[in-house]
């Protein structure tokens, strides 16, 4: 793993930074509860996490009915629920990984420009970073919304790089799942990923990033 070059850092949050399963699990049951639908498991969130809060209620909704149809029948009155729900637990059921605050203190002592790239809505991204203590540490917050498409694509990645005032080439993506290598791989950025997070049920180390490091302080500069 070479990082020689980089000169800046764009972070993932869920499953990278923060351990955000519990929020997914109650802010879905309550949801579902509220529409009058059966619950998921734990394992199903798990796998079906980090494309995005869109995609992650219409997999739901298409899990717990078995209708094609559903996840645009129900779709608005689920979205209008889970933000409800979501917001008021953001944070509660969550807990920032260990090595977390260690590296991002490392990768500050380096002065490298930081951004939090993320799948996440905005309106949930930003509080829970200010709820955990890890906001001081990113010069700029992206979530899911901030631009036309989300990462697998390669938009956002482009896009923050030229925000932050870094060329690709210089710029790590910090994530834990094949998103995050596929849109770095795509926009030019090297690609490290923590072993820990949610990767869609797939093994991690399939992912063809450049490294995989066990705890964010453990990322060799």
């Amino acid at each position: 793993m070479k990082l020689a070059h980089v000169r800046a850092a764009l972070i993932d949050l869920d499953g990278t930074l923060v351990d955000t399963l519990g929020d997914f699990v109650v802010a879905l049951g309550r949801m579902l509860r509220e529409l009058g639908l059966p619950a998921v498991d734990r394992a199903f969130v798990e796998r079906t996490v980090g494309k995005g809060s869109e995609h992650l209620l219409r997999q739901t909704l298409l899990h717990v009915t078995g209708d094609p149809q559903a996840p645009e029948r129900w779709f608005e009155a689920a979205w209008q629920a889970y933000q409800r729900h979501y917001l008021a637990i953001n944070g509660e059921h969550a807990a920032v990984y260990l090595g977390v605050v260690e590296g991002l203190e490392r990768l500050r002592s380096r002065g490298w420009p930081l951004g939090c790239l993320t799948n996440k809505p905005t309106a949930f991204a930003r509080p829970l970073l200010e709820r955990k203590g890890l906001a001081g540490y990113f010069q700029q917050v992206w979530g899911g919304d901030a631009f036309e498409r989300k990462k697998p694509d390669p938009l956002p990645l482009l896009k923050a790089c030229e925000a932050l005032g870094m060329a690709p080439a210089h710029t790590l993506m910090i994530g834990d799942s094949h998103n995050d290598a596929q849109a770095a791989r795509a926009a030019g950025c090297p690609v490290v990923l923590v072993t820990y997070g949610y990767n869609h049920g797939q093994p991690v180390h399939t992912a063809g990033a450049d490294g995989y490091i066990e705890r964010l302080d453990a990322l060799p500069l």
